[in-house]
Parts: C-alpha cells; sequence; structure tokens
C-alpha cells in the first residue's frame, strides 16, 4: 500500500505541484490550504506517513501544526518536513527546535524535495532495524557493523551503502541507486564515487560478499 504524505499549503499553485510531484513518485496525497482543517484533518487520520508543512498558514501556522503531530502518540515519531519562504535563521532554528525532520526554503525543486522526502521515509522506516547476512550484522539503532561478533569502522556513506547493499541481497544495484540510498538528495557529482567506496568497504570487510556486475553495479551475497 502506497505511502501516504499530508501537504499543506495555503498558495494554491505551489500546493498543486507539491502534491503531482508525489503522486508522480507513488505517493498518496491528502492536502489543505488552511491551518485550522488540517489540524482536524490530522486528528482525523492516523495513516499519514509524512507531513509537507507551511509555516505561514491562516488560522493556525505551521509550528503551531509541528508542535500538535509531536503531542499526538499516532503521529508523534513521523516525519515532518517544514516548507516555507522564511529563511531565516531564527524560524529555522525554532522549527529544529519543535523537531522538524527537515526545512526546504521557497522557491525549491520539487524534484529534490521529492528526494528529501524519500530519504526522510526510508530511514523512519529503517529504525530499529537489524540486518544479518552470514557473520555480518548491521544496526540502524545503534549504527554499528559486527562481522563475526568483531565491530567493524565504517564511515557514513560506508555504513549506509552496506545498508543498501543487505537490504537488496542478491539483486544488482547500479551506481545511482547507490547515490540515492548514501547521499539522497544532496550529492550531483561523478557515479564513480561510488566504486571508491566500495572498494574501501571490501577492505573493512573479512567476507567477500560484494560482486561487481561489469557494466551494470554491484551485488550483495555469495553467489
Amino acid at each position: 500500500m502506497p505511502q501516504t504524505i499530508f501537504v499543506v499549503e495555503d498558495d494554491k499553485h505551489i500546493n498543486e505541484v507539491v502534491t503531482e510531484y508525489m503522486k508522480d513518485a507513488g505517493y498518496m496525497v491528502r492536502s489543505s490550504g488552511h491551518g485550522g482543517d488540517a489540524l482536524r484533518m490530522i486528528r482525523q487520520n492516523t495513516s499519514i506517513d509524512l507531513f509537507i508543512l507551511d509555516i505561514m498558514l491562516p488560522e493556525i501556522s505551521g509550528l503551531d501544526l509541528l508542535k500538535a503531530v509531536r503531542e499526538m502518540d499516532e503521529h508523534r515519531e513521523k516525519p515532518v518536513v517544514m516548507l516555507t519562504a522564511l529563511s531565516d535563521e531564527a524560524t529555522q532554528l525554532m522549527s529544529f527546535d519543535e523537531m522538524a525532520d527537515d526545512y526546504v526554503t521557497k522557491p525549491f525543486s520539487p524534484k529534490v524535495l521529492v528526494k528529501r522526502v524519500q530519504a526522510l521515509l526510508r530511514r523512519s522506516g529503517d529504525e530499529g532495524k537489524t540486518l544479518q547476512y552470514g557473520d555480518i550484522v548491521l544496526s540502524y539503532d545503534s549504527f554499528q557493523v559486527l562481522e563475526a561478533g568483531e565491530k567493524v569502522k565504517l564511515t557514513l556513506r560506508e555504513f549506509e551503502l552496506l545498508g543498501a547493499l543487505m537490504q537488496n541481497a542478491g539483486k544488482v544495484l547500479g551506481r545511482q541507486k547507490l547515490l540515492d540510498y548514501a547521499w539522497s538528495y544532496d550529492y550531483f557529482g561523478d557515479e564513480r564515487v561510488v566504486d571508491v567506496h566500495i572498494k574501501n568497504l571490501r577492505k573493512k570487510l573479512k567476507s567477500n560478499v560484494i560482486a561487481t556486475i561489469k557494466g551494470v553495479g554491484y551485488r550483495f551475497g555469495e553467489e
């Protein structure tokens, strides 16, 4: 079942653009242009997976909506993206103090917003997850990798790449797909940076479990 995004934005054009891009990315979307109406909808709907909130809204501000979300048992752990024309440091800090997960200022790229949403939902779903393959154990909870009981010291990118490969064990993942997992929305350089990190991962892991599929990408797991 598709995940549900709730878009609260009073600019009709922006609301429609964000809604369409999220739908094209495979999400179900609920939307509102009014803070008070949005709060009532949030209280009635427990199946929202991520919130995109404008700050300047009629009746109830996006920051007050964020506070309300964090006080609801069914929503307090859900990712929240603040979408606003307010780019001053004080407003951004206030948003993060109220436990916003991300802050996007207008004007923005809808494609980049989709990437941010995908990254937040993936990380939200990974919390508490432990992956194991043979002697290798990866824990998202403790951000730790063990091999045969010994800790393997990995960088953030190496950890994310290994997690992506383990979650898709047996499948071939291309460089761009691995970039999407490990760099999310904020990397626009050479895809071959993945090769360097894979090389380092192989050096740190005793098991020979990362295969190169020439011209395609990489696969985790033995033949």
